[in-house]
């Protein structure tokens, strides 16, 4: 009998104890909700008079069906909980196109994480794909620890691995753990 009262008290003090949990717990609301929108950034290098139309250039479009604003909080951020996709335009206006299933941005720190089936299209059909990326803006420089698999239409390759580091235009490609798959073409000795 003790013991059917001592578990008793035991239950219904833990369950008190997550009620008053869950009532403690502070909401959190965004400043601002967009759906469905496109944003484009551009850039000039000039201030822009009156009569000047065409000096201005794309550097991004940001195509998203949802973003929650939390610029009003201390650790000021936005979220893209229904995916994103980017297009980026190099100085020669050539597109690089990456999509995301979910992305957070973080204003103080200028890092975007992309999370969930992240693909990387370059200008000329290089595609990196990988489950989590980050991107610092400030830097131009992109990386990630998890695994992922980078193909190279041009020379054939498919590089799997773990780790990477790479730069916007993928100039610099610095892999931590990698194996895949290589044409190489043998020379004749005529």
């Amino acid at each position: 009998m003790t013991v059917i009262v001592m578990a008793s008290l035991f239950y219904s003090c833990s369950e008190e104890y997550e009620r008053v949990l869950e009532e403690k717990q502070k909401e959190i609301f965004p400043q601002g909700i967009t759906k469905d929108f496109v944003l484009t950034y551009t850039e000039v290098s000039k201030p822009l008079r009156l009569q000047d139309k065409d000096t201005a250039r794309v550097i991004v479009i940001l195509r998203s069906s949802l973003n929650e604003n939390y610029e009003n909080l201390r650790f000021r951020h936005q979220l893209f909980p229904e995916g994103i996709v980017l297009d980026f335009f190099d100085e020669s206006d050539q597109k690089t196109i990456i999509k995301a299933d979910y992305a957070t941005v973080y204003s103080l720190t200028n890092l975007i994480e992309l999370e969930g089936n992240v693909v990387i299209e370059t200008h000329d059909n290089k595609i990196l794909y990988t489950d989590k990326l980050f991107w610092d803006r400030q830097d131009s420089w992109i990386f990630t620890p998890e695994a992922f698999t980078f193909e190279n239409p041009e020379d054939g390759t498919v590089m799997h691995g773990l780790g990477l580091d790479f730069n916007r235009d993928f100039t610099y490609f610095y892999a931590m753990q990698t194996y895949g798959v290589m044409n190489v073409e043998e020379e004749s000795d005529d």
